[in-house]
């Protein structure tokens, strides 16, 4: 899926390189290291969760990496005659900027985009992983969670990009807190007649039923709890493989150098195991079924790893948000 192409000669040098003793990449990097990884949330102010993040970005040009800007919109559904789902439903959409692929053709885009939100839907809007805070009325109304992103440039590892990007976006989502609204007749009223009080019966009586009828929101749109099951939101780590080794964020160069890419995405719940929520080979290449095992392995690990300096990011930038809305709230 490389947006570039280059010549066998090309493929071939860069493949010599990786495989030697000690590994050489072009940037400097070891087979396992990262590049370096910025984000921010709260980009887009009127969704319920945001976030810009950037794999890669040039610290002397300020510019350059894989980027990909994420957002979650909450809306209302209809259990009953929409296309809500009782206990909410998460609904996930890819879109690749013309700008992070100039070569491709418009067809060839749609194509790339389609794939991206096949892997990030079928994983992400799993029913095991979803949150517990979407319902509203029983069978009635739920929220509806769409999480949109863009990919505003590529340059290699953009899989791992995008659903670090979705964590994130997810991560930084509040949830409008709703309270319940019941309308009960009484049973009789006073009436007047003729200057006399008269008791007067409903022909509805309404005390006995005890359900839901309607929902208001008591909070502001912006404000809420935070999402549930955010420690269940999976990572996901790309293991670039050429036989016999394998390597981790690849450029756009090394990535159209390599034959085949093994796709695991990795949730690590607090009281549970570490669980692999979806696999996917990229690439036509073969590996034996021997070395999945291992690879799967290596991957978990790999994908600990990024948890946890991820998770240390989003709470670095929550604190940063956070000072940042105090000082401006005492300037003014």
């Amino acid at each position: 899926m490389a947006s570039i192409s280059l010549s066998k000669s090309e493929k071939s040098y860069i493949q010599t390189s990786l495989t030697s003793t000690p590994p050489i990449r072009g940037d400097g990097r070891s087979l396992l290291d990262y590049r370096p990884i910025a984000l921010e949330i709260g980009v887009v102010p009127l969704a319920n969760g945001s976030v810009r993040l950037n794999i890669g970005k040039s610290t002397h040009e300020g510019a350059g990496g894989t980027e990909v800007l994420a957002a979650v919109k909450l809306e209302v559904e209809d259990v009953v005659n929409g296309d809500g789902v009782d206990g909410g439903r998460v609904v996930c959409s890819v879109s690749c900027s013309p700008a992070a692929y100039p070569h491709l053709s418009s067809n060839a885009l749609d194509d790339l985009s389609y794939d991206m939100t096949t892997v990030l839907n079928q994983t992400l809007a799993h029913p095991s992983l979803r949150p517990s805070n979407l319902g509203i009325l029983p069978k009635k109304k739920s929220w509806g969670l769409h999480l949109d992103l863009i990919v505003l440039a590529d340059s290699g590892n953009v899989f791992d990009a995008l659903f670090m990007a979705a964590r994130a976006a997810l991560w930084d989502t509040k949830v409008p807190v709703t309270r319940v609204v019941e309308y009960q007749a009484k049973k009789g009223g006073a009436v007047r007649q003729d200057d006399m009080d008269v008791e007067q019966e409903s022909g509805l009586d309404t005390r006995q039923v005890s359900r839901a009828v309607d929902f208001e929101l008591p909070d502001y749109w912006d404000e809420g709890e935070t999402l549930a099951g955010q420690d269940r939101w999976p990572v996901c780590v790309t293991l670039n493989i050429v036989s016999p080794i394998y390597y981790l964020d690849a450029t756009l160069q090394e990535e159209a150098s390599t034959p085949l890419r093994l796709l695991l995405a990795l949730s690590f719940p607090k009281t549970e195991a570490p669980t692999l929520k979806a696999s996917r080979l990229l690439g036509p290449g073969e590996v034996e079924l021997s070395q999945i095992k291992a690879l799967v392995q290596d991957g978990e690990k790999h994908a600990g790893e990024l948890f946890a300096a991820l998770e240390a990011k989003l709470r670095e930038e929550d604190v940063r948000r956070n000072q940042k809305a105090r000082d401006r709230f005492i300037l003014r």
